[in-house]
């Protein structure tokens, strides 16, 4: 299993994603082009979409240990400001509040039905994995899509199966065993039963299995790339009743 990086190198991933879906911004000369994983947005909206999560999670973290969620307050007289600018501002605000709450402070996240911790570092792995589709997002709008790193990736696949998969709920299918195999060497075999999903070892016979690059998996498993962007082997209706669920809408 891949580790995650450490506390300071996910702020850098925060920072470095942020950075690159501002640069994707930068160079579109229609901030109107839809974006095609988030069909109902434009190229606009998604960056003030992050900016607005960076604001909350950054809310969130300053709070501390909570049973609600934060009330974001208006941004001081941001209105007068350029939309990078605002974008730019909103990660520093969640940067800042990460580091000065350390990895192991507790606050409110979405996540509690989970096994994953409710703190301050957890909201910073999981904030690498959202911006880091995001940055896929804008590229992909502006027609320079890049790979997913493969640090944030490889962590990112495994952050996924934690959250997503840990807060969807019973496996509203027949049980079923599925290997996920990234051509940077790590798998992970998920078995896929009635109370939910849960991560095996070992190599017992499996429905179905997936094989691409770390970044393809992630990214298919976000929804941004079709089934057919990886190597399927096994029972398809099976794979596709993975990529189905949880739904992400």
């Amino acid at each position: 299993m891949p580790r995650t990086p450490a506390f300071e190198d996910l702020l850098a991933l925060v920072e470095d994603r942020s950075a690159a879906l501002r640069d994707s911004v930068t160079g579109s000369p229609d901030l109107d082009v839809r974006v095609p994983g988030c069909p109902d947005w434009s190229l606009r909206d998604l960056v003030e979409h992050l900016a607005e999560v960076h604001r909350f999670w950054a809310a969130a973290v300053a709070a501390g240990p909570s049973e609600k969620p934060p009330t974001l307050s208006p941004a001081d007289d941001m209105s007068s400001v350029g939309l990078l600018a605002r974008s730019a501002t909103a990660t520093q605000e969640l940067i800042a509040a990460l580091r000065a709450a350390g990895p192991a402070m507790g606050c409110w996240t979405w996540w509690g039905d989970s096994d994953v911790p409710m703190t301050s570092g957890a909201v910073a792995r999981h904030q690498v994995q959202e911006t880091a589709v995001h940055a896929f997002d804008a590229q992909l709008a502006t027609g320079t899509p890049q790979p997913v790193p493969a640090v944030v990736a490889l962590d990112g696949i495994a952050e996924f199966m934690g959250i997503s998969h840990g807060t969807a709920g019973p496996w509203p299918h027949e049980p079923a065993r599925i290997g996920l195999h990234t051509s940077e060497g790590e798998s992970w075999l998920l078995d896929l039963m009635a109370p939910g999903s849960h991560v095996l070892g070992g190599q017992p016979e499996r429905a179905a299995d997936l094989h691409g690059s770390a970044s393809n998996l992630l990214l298919t498993l976000h929804g941004r790339l079709p089934l057919d962007s990886l190597r399927s082997q096994g029972d398809r209706a099976t794979l596709e009743n993975l990529l189905s669920w949880p739904d992400l809408s």
